[in-house]
């Protein structure tokens, strides 16, 4: 039900960012790329509102592409806590926590890529090298996959046991935010990849979701991881060469 509401929502506030600017087209760029909206202020929005706004539609998003990989490691989380009689609500505060920890580098990514952004139109040189630039960052992604240090990760995300909670909210938000930051971590080329990519394309967002869905949740999820790191080489590299003219 979660999963439906944040895909819903995401949906939704995707439509109505766009909708609300139908005469408006995105910016095009030195280089052959178009600057998205979603790293600027829109007209008589300050800067704060839009991160408010990036952050909220991150958030959102984000509902909608971890549930469905963090659900079994909650599922352990409410099993080992059915001693304490508060199973249910504590295992809600760590879910509150974990997605507060990936909200927190909503706005790290806003900060990150409007800075990026605002360089690039005042430097033509480093403007006409992002697409380049992106391509790089997608083949580094999926390089990454094939690490000891992914694989430890991912081992950590499919197998970790869980000892059973002490009964108070603290406990539980500290294991929220632990699985957080575990998870961030796993999923660092893949949020680098949608952050490089399109982070408010619906299309790059599904195969964000189904690429981490599956390294976790499918049978052989250390081939998956690698499937995918394949997939992400290649697409980095031909990303990178066509963005510096050689395709």
């Amino acid at each position: 039900m979660l999963f439906c509401l944040g895909t819903a929502a995401t949906v939704s506030l995707h439509g109505a960012l766009h909708g609300a600017m139908p005469s408006m087209a995105a910016t095009p760029m030195p280089g052959g790329w178009t600057l998205s909206m979603a790293w600027t202020p829109m007209c008589g929005q300050t800067w704060a509102g839009a991160a408010a706004a990036f952050v909220g539609m991150w958030a959102v998003m984000m509902v909608a592409m971890m549930l469905p990989s963090v659900a079994p490691a909650l599922w352990r989380y409410r099993v080992a806590a059915e001693a304490t009689g508060r199973a249910t609500w504590l295992t809600l505060v760590a879910a509150a926590a974990y997605f507060v920890v990936w909200t927190a580098l909503g706005l790290a990514v806003f900060i990150l890529g409007a800075t990026l952004v605002a360089l690039a139109m005042q430097w033509p040189t480093l403007a006409r090298a992002m697409p380049a630039l992106a391509g790089l960052v997608v083949l580094t992604a999926g390089a990454l996959q094939f690490t000891a240090w992914k694989a430890r990760l991912l081992d950590g995300c499919r197998h970790a046991s869980v000892r059973a909670p002490a009964q108070n909210a603290g406990a539980a938000w500290r294991h929220g935010i632990g699985l957080g930051l575990h998870c961030i971590q796993c999923c660092a080329g893949a949020t680098a990849t949608l952050a490089a990519v399109g982070v408010m394309d619906l299309g790059v967002m599904a195969l964000a979701t189904a690429a981490i869905s599956a390294e976790r949740l499918a049978p052989a999820g250390a081939r998956m991881a690698r499937a995918v790191g394949a997939a992400g080489i290649g697409t980095g590299a031909w990303l990178a060469m066509r963005g510096a003219g050689l395709l």
